[in-house]
């Protein structure tokens, strides 16, 4: 019986040690990539956006408020150029076989590669990720945090949305522009 019990003990001891992950998720990197020099993080209250005109539809109303926050993070390639290869190497590696986003799509535009990812389903995403990188511009991720939002409510929504500019301050993009 002693046996049996140090037997079973040792399997459970090694089941939880395997089961354990040492992959690193999108949240982790977003944070420990805020403290890195030559980093740019900018968090975007939805505040910020506002409507063009009250006589908007409803539905334009509530997918707006259906988003919560965007947060950007990147690394311009000027001044970085060592840290661009691994740094997408690291980000390709977070969303390589991941079984919580889902790819949308993928482009290559002027010589950056995007690709879209989400959380949840087609019509009620509560994440949307846009991963990045070109060797002219460097690398990044935004991600748009929200509750049921409905892309192609997005999409329409946007052309009805202007940005706060009285209470815009752009410092925090003045590395991108030197």
């Amino acid at each position: 019986m002693k046996k049996s019990t140090k037997i079973f003990s040792l399997l459970i001891l090694f089941l939880m040690i395997c089961s354990c992950k040492n992959e690193k998720t999108l949240q982790e990197y977003l944070v420990e990539s805020q403290e890195k020099t030559g980093f740019i993080a900018v968090d975007v209250p939805t505040s910020f956006l506002q409507l063009k005109s009250e006589d908007v539809s409803d539905d334009v109303k509530i997918t707006l408020e259906s988003i919560r926050k965007i947060g950007v993070v990147a690394l311009p390639i000027k001044g970085n150029e060592e840290m661009y290869d691994e740094e997408k190497a690291e980000l390709k590696s977070i969303f390589k076989d991941n079984k919580e986003y889902k790819s949308l799509m993928t482009m290559r535009v002027k010589g950056v590669h995007a690709t879209i990812f989400y959380k949840g389903s087609t019509a009620s995403i509560d994440e949307a990720i846009v991963f990045g990188y070109g060797e002219n511009v460097g690398v990044g991720v935004a991600r748009l945090l929200g509750n049921k939002m409905n892309p192609a409510k997005i999409i329409e929504m946007m052309s009805t949305v202007k940005f706060d500019t009285e209470n815009l301050n752009l410092e925090q993009f003045s590395a991108i522009f030197n």
